[in-house]
């Protein structure tokens, strides 16, 4: 979309992927890489240091608009991991929180926030960002 080479790196991330559902991977799903284990946290949201590195000053909203964030990870136990290695889930919490979801409530669709509650293994900041979005939209609470 840029026209430009990306080298790995370049967009900030730790790991490139290939055939794995980033989008659609459930905050809290567990990963098996090497000899390490990840949890899913976070969906990944750019920040305007990121346009300005890459000098495109709308690149946010169209990494937004495009839907597919990355995800950041936590460490659940250290190992080796090398490249090829694959990734296999081992956990998948089952409660449909997704990090393509918890974008879209994050930036574009605040009403959909509330779910970050059904998912324990949420943040704490996030799910007082729901508590907090319910607080002033009561009306809205059937959306969970």
């Amino acid at each position: 979309e840029l026209g430009r080479e990306i080298r790995p790196g370049n967009f900030g991330e730790n790991f490139s992927t290939t055939g794995l559902d980033i989008t659609g991977a459930e905050v809290g799903e567990q990963w098996a890489i090497g000899d390490a284990v990840f949890e899913v946290i976070r969906a990944r949201k750019p920040c305007r240091v990121f346009a300005g590195f890459w000098d495109v000053p709308d690149l946010v909203k169209r990494f937004i608009a495009h839907g597919a964030p990355g995800a950041y990870l936590r460490v659940l136990k250290e190992g080796t991991i090398g490249a090829g290695d694959p990734i296999e889930i081992i956990e998948r919490p089952g409660h449909g929180v997704t990090i393509g979801y918890m974008l879209r409530a994050l930036t574009t669709e605040p009403h959909l926030m509330p779910r970050f509650l059904d998912a324990p293994q949420m943040l704490p900041k996030h799910h007082e960002k729901a508590r907090k979005w319910l607080a002033t939209h009561p009306q809205e609470t059937s959306v969970r």
